[in-house]
């Protein structure tokens, strides 16, 4: 079961989104809030294991929240929601060390999706926004080995496909276009000067940049 605490200063969007997420079998709503100054106390007591935050809360905005439960409580992994989407908002969230950043009018399905994909230890990236956005090597979010020639993105999408996952089903996973996904291995076969996908798989996990 995943534990949930929603953040949202709007009753009636806060309402409806707890009962869209209900719907979900493995979901558990545990917290609602509707000020940013709510959300450190109630995940230090109900520990979540997601926080949904909207990034334009009273008191608190979305991204201060997100730095602080970072600093005092990492193991709740945020997810933020905007209606924003400039690149400067995105470099914000990068430095309040988000799990997650999606745009408000994003279907019910999506948010769902992008909750079980950070629990699991996935970043969820808005398809709408930029991934040269998100290409930033200081943040931890994009953090990688050293030693590894590999992008944050290209990293995730061949540990997909090192676990069986078609480009499609990559694509989906990472809400990112099925050429999008193939130009990620593709690079990825390049950079690791390797025969085909099959063999960059080998030599990452030989390295230990995936599992």
């Amino acid at each position: 079961m995943i534990r949930i605490l929603l953040a949202e200063d709007m009753h009636m969007v806060r309402g409806a989104l707890v009962a869209l997420l209900e719907l979900e079998p493995d979901f558990r709503v545990v917290a609602e809030v509707a000020d940013g100054r709510g959300i450190l106390p109630a995940v230090i007591k109900l520990q979540p294991d997601v926080a949904v935050v909207d990034i334009d809360l009273p008191g608190t905005n979305g991204l201060d929240a997100a730095m602080r439960l970072y600093e005092q409580t990492p193991d709740c992994r945020v997810i933020i929601l905007t209606a924003l989407e400039q690149r400067g908002t995105v470099r914000r969230a990068i430095d309040a060390h988000v799990w997650g950043f999606l745009p408000k009018n994003a279907p019910p399905g999506e948010l769902a999706a992008a909750i079980r994909m950070v629990n699991s230890g996935r970043r969820v990236i808005d398809s709408r926004i930029p991934p040269t956005a998100w290409e930033v090597e200081d943040c931890p979010l994009a953090s990688r080995p050293t030693d590894s020639p590999l992008t944050r993105r290209e990293t995730d999408v061949l540990q997909l496909a090192a676990e069986g996952n078609s480009a499609r089903e990559i694509a989906r996973e990472m809400h990112l276009s099925t050429g999008t996904v193939r130009n990620y291995l593709t690079s990825s076969v390049t950079k690791l000067t390797a025969r085909n996908r099959l063999d960059a798989v080998r030599i990452a996990k030989g390295k230990g940049w995936i599992r």
